[in-house]
């Protein structure tokens, strides 16, 4: 039901600034696992896994053949869902207790078959979609389908296959791997870290989480990480879709310290991540196996941070309800004809989120020499500069970013 802490929401944007980086919600917590030699990933996945959750069961028809399928050989590219989750009970800024969780985040991940380049697209949870019918995996309660609810209610309703059914009925894809995990993973992963440092260009003052933070750089790990990760009323104009602008600072600082030299070449820290990550997690059946997280990994090895692009799913405002957003129906059918085709796709026209900024402060497209060098993995060009001349621009009202540039946080 609507959040009636908030009188209506805003949907503005920013202009897109130099010198970003940042990573959308939880793939950060994938990546961290992934984006490592593929023998640590099996040593390491086949350790982890062992003592992971459950795995679950998809409804797409060729899940059964992903549990074989070599994740680094599907035509047209992989397809992965990574959902953020937690229960609604006892949330900062929940007016009320209510059962169940929701898919607060939620990710689609698209490698290229050709693995050079990865579209990271996050969904909004205020987001009225179809959601199909669907049954609970654990209540047993099934739920008809519907031509317009809120798109965080699908994890509720039917569990991670649920959710999996109904981006594939929004973008057209076909998903075999999804992961779902809560913001305790992404907490201990910045533990293990030892903390998580975070631009924060204005004030943040949010009585809601106690998260109070002065302007500039902060080590976050713990609570103080996951007031951070949760804050809506303290970042940019108080929407959803600000705090996942905001996510994405945090998100995009916790990548650069997991790439950056010496981390991933220290197996303890190595360790610490992948149980962080992979304790934390439910997997799909096909992506529950360490050979597939192996593939996975092989596939990401080396990418430049320049080829990550990170988008928010195409929205408008709703006229039934200010609080709410609906698709943009022209501009995600372009979004989802070049993940469907397997384009090669630049944002060198696009503006950015509206909860932050680069740390310099001003405005301008993205710079063509390198400008954050610690944020490319070991081994790969630091260059920022647009992707090859055979990529399409994807148009300018889609929003986001690569993981080659940063960010700050904005208060409000």
């Amino acid at each position: 039901m609507p959040d009636a802490s908030r009188p209506f929401a805003r949907h503005g944007r920013l202009p897109r600034r130099r010198a970003w980086t940042t990573l959308l919600s939880i793939v950060a917590s994938t990546l961290a696992v992934v984006l490592i030699s593929g023998t640590s990933v099996a040593a390491i996945a086949g350790a982890q896994l062992a003592g992971a959750p459950t795995s679950v069961k998809l409804s797409t028809d060729d899940q059964s053949a992903a549990k074989t399928a070599d994740i680094t050989a599907i035509k047209g590219g992989a397809n992965i869902l990574l959902i953020g989750s937690d229960t609604r009970v006892g949330q900062f800024d929940a007016n009320e207790d209510v059962e169940g969780a929701r898919n607060d985040v939620t990710m689609l991940i698209h490698v290229s078959q050709d693995h050079t380049q990865l579209t990271a697209v996050s969904f909004p949870r205020d987001l009225m979609v179809p959601i199909p019918a669907c049954t609970n995996p654990e209540t047993g309660t099934s739920y008809p389908a519907a031509t317009s609810a809120q798109f965080n209610t699908a994890l509720g309703n039917g569990g991670v296959s649920c959710v999996v059914d109904t981006v594939e009925n929004l973008t057209g894809l076909s998903i075999p791997y999804a992961g779902l995990i809560t913001f305790d993973g992404v907490i201990e992963m910045s533990n293990a870290l030892g903390g998580v440092d975070v631009c924060v260009a204005k004030d943040i003052d949010d009585t809601y989480t106690g998260l109070h933070l002065t302007a500039g750089s902060h080590s976050l790990e713990g609570s103080d990480a996951l007031a951070f990760l949760r804050t809506r009323h303290g970042v940019g104009d108080g929407s959803d879709l600000a705090r996942i602008s905001s996510q994405q600072v945090f998100l995009s600082a916790l990548l650069r310290k997991v790439t950056s030299d010496g981390t991933l070449s220290n197996p303890i820290t190595l360790y610490k991540l992948a149980g962080a990550a992979l304790n934390n997690m439910v997997l799909s059946d096909g992506l529950n196996q360490p050979k597939t997280l192996v593939g996975l990994a092989s596939m990401l090895r080396g990418m430049s941070t320049s080829s990550m692009l990170f988008v928010q799913y195409p929205v408008a405002d709703d006229p039934d309800d200010s609080a709410r957003v609906i698709v943009d129906q022209t501009t995600a059918h372009t979004l989802n004809v070049a993940l469907q085709t397997d384009e090669k796709t630049t944002l060198s026209d696009s503006s950015t989120g509206r909860a932050s900024e680069d740390q310099s402060g001003s405005s301008g497209t993205a710079p063509s020499s390198a400008a954050t060098p610690s944020s490319e993995p070991t081994g790969t060009s630091t260059s920022t500069s647009a992707a090859s001349p055979s990529s399409t621009p994807l148009p300018s009202s889609i929003t986001g970013q690569s993981a080659a540039e940063e960010t700050c946080s904005v208060g409000n």
